[in-house]
């Protein structure tokens, strides 16, 4: 169906195409939000709303952002569909309350960073002199890779150990440790490494994969360029998630389902699972924090642990690193090594995956028992060679582009960052049990 509107204004002042399956894609995520599932209706909708705007558009005007999501929301309001627009407002008033908060941002002192774990790291990176580039390139320079290596997975396995300290501590009250934290941030190696650390304890543990718990594909969420999203929370049956592990920490059998990501497809009741008095259920998921997964779990069942790679080290500007854009490149070689996806689509959905992680990940960083830090100092020269070229390309290839501002402005980043790096080539350094591995091969780990 064919639309009198050709273009929108964003709230930058770009004008773009005008694209009706945004529209169903955004009242289908409401929908998804309140627990339904009906694509169809969404569609209806969203054809309405086009309509109204076509009606309500002076000829040679352009519609506004915020115009299209004040006539979703009458439209919502008007067929009846309230707990969905309720959804939908709830949604749009969060993403105004994050810009107005971003621009606050020098001046608020976050709840959600973890400010005494960023003192221990940057403290460890000041005492190894790889707290700025200019200090990691003269390491580096003076043949200390291989020593900059161990150092760093050093204090990483020492994270880990002292986790698993904590859980010990508590053995027999926790039935559940929860291993989250956003996308790329080392959680398999993580939780392999301390299912490993607590069998030498006679600790048993026993995977629950909840990737096999995605609805499918045909009911599944998308993003706004159409993806499916696999990111955000309501992707996963979190009321089957939630059912299942009270049963299991009860001592009953469940039926875990298995998601087939080919077809995409879910099949339920497919393997027998139960749980022996002495075994810990083990959780490795991006949403592992998120309320509704565990919401039926006493809290002292459950020991939640965060990672990320919290990398305090200044660039060439005087800038501290991001952690994001550390994650984007890892999960540009790991989706390029093991899914056969092209890293420029990596970096065009990345802007969706850090909103869904600043929504559903992020602000849950201090509810945990512990935090465990995933950054290396040693991956950003081992990234330059493989990476700079594609970033200096996509720089100039998105420049002045207006529906990917986001990806230019992260290739620009990461591509400066990665141009005063000195590269190293050769990776025999790292060991194949390092959490770098996971992400650029050669792991003695199987994912």
């Amino acid at each position: 169906m064919t639309s009198q509107i050709e273009y929108v204004v964003k709230r930058t002042g770009a004008v773009v195409p005008f694209k009706r399956e945004r529209i169903t894609n955004a009242i289908y995520r409401a929908a998804v939000a309140v627990g339904g599932r009906d694509r169809e209706t969404a569609e209806r909708l969203a054809n309405q709303v086009v309509a109204m705007l076509e009606q309500s558009t002076p000829a040679g005007e352009v519609p506004t952002v915020e115009g299209v999501q004040d006539v979703v929301e009458k439209v919502l309001i008007e067929a009846g569909h309230a707990k969905v627009a309720k959804a939908y407002i709830l949604y749009r008033d969060e993403r105004a309350r994050q810009r107005h908060e971003r621009a606050l941002r020098s001046a608020m002192p976050y709840s959600n960073i973890p400010w005494r774990k960023l003192w221990e790291v940057l403290n460890w990176a000041v005492a190894h002199e790889v707290e700025t580039v200019e200090k990691l390139n003269a390491r580096i320079a003076r043949g200390e890779f291989a020593q900059i290596v161990r150092e760093a997975d050093r204090a990483y396995t020492e994270d880990i150990t002292t986790a698993m300290e904590m859980i010990c501590e508590r053995q027999g009250g926790v039935k559940i440790v929860i291993i989250a934290g956003p996308s790329s941030s080392g959680k398999t190696t993580t939780t392999t490494k301390l299912n490993h650390m607590l069998s030498r304890h006679g600790m048993s543990l026993v995977a629950l994969t909840v990737d096999n718990y995605f609805f499918n594909l045909d009911v599944h969420p998308k993003d706004e360029y159409g993806d499916y999203d696999f990111e955000t929370p309501q992707a996963l049956d979190l009321a089957l998630i939630n059912e299942h592990l009270v049963r299991l920490i009860a001592g009953e059998e469940v039926l875990i389902p298995y998601y087939d990501f080919k077809t995409g497809q879910r099949a339920d009741h497919q393997t027998p699972m139960r749980v022996a008095p002495n075994e810990i259920i083990l959780i490795d998921s991006l949403h592992g924090l998120y309320e509704d997964m565990t919401i039926d779990v006493p809290a002292e069942n459950k020991f939640k642990i965060y990672i990320e790679p919290l990398l305090q080290m200044k660039d060439a500007t005087g800038q501290y690193i991001r952690w994001t854009d550390l994650r984007l490149m890892r999960r540009m070689m790991r989706d390029a090594s093991h899914r056969a996806y092209d890293p420029q689509q990596t970096l065009e959905h990345w802007h969706y995956v850090r909103k869904s992680e600043m929504r559903h990940i992020i602000p849950y960083v201090n509810t945990t028992d512990y935090i465990v830090n995933s950054g290396l100092p040693y991956e950003l020269p081992v990234m330059r060679p493989r990476l700079l070229e594609h970033f200096g390309r996509w720089a100039e290839e998105y420049a002045g582009h207006p529906e990917r501002v986001d990806a230019h402005a992260r290739a620009v980043r990461v591509r400066d960052v990665l141009r005063a790096v000195a590269p190293v080539e050769d990776d025999s350094a790292i060991p194949p049990d390092s959490l770098l591995r996971e992400f650029i091969g050669g792991s003695c780990y199987e994912y």
